[in-house]
């Protein structure tokens, strides 16, 4: 049996829509690439209006890290490249192809590549991408050998897609893909499973560590589960890998060409059928939402709504994302809505009675019921941010960009997503995931 770990502080937000078990597949007609999906990257435009592409054809590169490449999940021809102020390159338009064409990299046997080829055909294919970097939430550096790999194989968000669902009839590939992992780093890969993980794919994995989490949300965030097994002190390197990229890596790696097809959860109050999607990364979500919504006001968000970043419902999924979440708006006035007694509606303290019915599951909307005011201490940070950290006081120290304060703080250990619980919370108001961002970026500018 695998070590448990339990995590006592946190908060399950119960929301209605959750995905059922079924699944379709869909054929978007075009997709999207967006620098912008990416921290720390300088674009360097590698194709114009026009091209053809096949899968696994760079689209742009770092332009500071030249290897970095960002290839076409799909073949197809690039009917857009949107830009910005400045002309900053905002997104890349591509129209699918009927048939996939594909680049063939060559299928290769893990165990007997050495690091550096695996490193070389994970950075020409593009799915180097994949690997994301503690501190600072970025792409990983390749010249870098990472102290740990982390991936965690259970989502704990609101509504968040069933990773024992995902990883299904994919064991051969999810293994690889592991195999692939553990050859980057001198120490441990950590397979993070939750208590009620029962997928064989997990269960059975080789080269890796298991543990076991069991407690609320954000057990499930790779942040969460670093801190409780090998926190990050200065100058250390964290490998972070979601389960998805693991199987598409291994199976790069079994067939030599790049599977475009990821899963996706549609979920949320407002789906009328929600459940699974087989698409394209970076995919249009049109096909997922048209005809399956209700007609209210709706906010689409690519990704959870802890997280996620809001869309329109002709827009694209986000690079990482692997869930499309629809929920109302919010965009009412409440009269004394402050003093009603609030029956149906969640409170994370006792202002209305939702902690009389805590297995509830609530149709949130938008509604920040408020405006950003300031800060008040009260204790409620605490009792959902599962961290040896002090929130508050790390929040502060950004504001006024005290360097080694945030140090002492422990601003290395931390990324948006373990804060967005905290910003749930936040009597305040106040966008504490874009504070916590702007912090790892002074540090990240400082340090370099």
């Amino acid at each position: 049996m695998p070590k448990t770990i339990k995590i006592s502080k946190g908060l399950d937000i119960r929301l209605k829509g959750e995905a059922n078990k079924s699944l379709s597949t869909i054929k978007p007609d075009s997709y999207v690439i967006k620098p912008t999906d990416f921290i720390g990257i300088y674009p360097r435009l590698l194709v114009k209006e026009g091209d053809e592409v096949l899968a696994g054809t760079p689209l742009f590169s770092d332009k500071y890290r030249e290897n970095i490449h960002f290839t076409a999940p799909h073949s197809g021809t690039v009917t857009e490249i949107k830009r910005g102020d400045k002309r900053v390159l905002l997104e890349i338009r591509v129209e699918t192809t009927e048939q996939n064409h594909q680049e063939d990299f060559g299928p290769a046997d893990p165990e007997t590549c050495t690091r550096a080829a695996i490193i070389e055909k994970l950075l020409k294919s593009g799915l180097w991408t994949y690997i994301r970097q503690r501190p600072y939430a970025i792409i990983a550096n390749p010249d870098h050998v990472p102290d740990a790999i982390f991936i965690s194989a259970f989502n704990s968000a609101p509504l968040a897609p069933d990773l024992d669902f995902i990883v299904k009839d994919k064991g051969p590939e999810f293994q690889t893909g592991l195999d692939v992992l553990k050859k980057l780093t001198d120490g441990q890969v950590h397979l993070n499973i939750g208590v009620n993980t029962k997928a064989p794919e997990f269960l059975n994995a080789r080269n890796v560590e298991i543990t076991a989490f069991r407690g609320p949300h954000p057990a499930g965030n790779p942040g969460i589960q670093i801190h409780h097994i090998r926190p990050i002190n200065k100058g250390d390197v964290i490998w972070v890998v979601n389960v998805r990229d693991v199987i598409t890596i291994g199976s790069l790696f079994q067939t030599g060409v790049i599977d475009p097809e990821i899963t996706v959860a549609l979920a949320g109050s407002e789906v009328l059928k929600p459940h699974y999607y087989k698409t394209i990364r970076g995919g249009c979500i049109k096909m997922m939402v048209e005809s399956n919504v209700t007609a209210k006001h709706l906010r689409y968000i690519s990704g959870d709504v802890l997280t996620g970043t809001a869309i329109r419902s002709d827009n694209f999924l986000n690079y990482y994302d692997s869930m499309v979440t629809v929920i109302p708006e919010g965009n009412y006035f409440e009269f004394l809505g402050w003093g009603l007694p609030g029956f149906k509606k969640f409170s994370v303290s006792r202002t209305f009675p939702a902690w009389l019915t805590p297995h509830r599951s609530y149709a949130l909307d938008t509604n920040l019921h408020g405006s950003e005011r300031a800060y008040v201490m009260t204790g409620q940070f605490e009792k959902v941010f599962p961290m040896d950290i002090l929130p508050l006081q790390l929040i502060k120290s950004i504001l006024y960009e005290d360097i080694d304060l945030m140090e002492n703080l422990g601003i290395y250990e931390v990324e948006p997503e373990d804060f967005a619980l905290v910003e749930f919370v936040d009597t305040s108001k106040t966008n504490i995931q874009a504070i916590i961002r702007k912090g790892l970026e002074v540090m990240r500018k400082e340090m370099n």
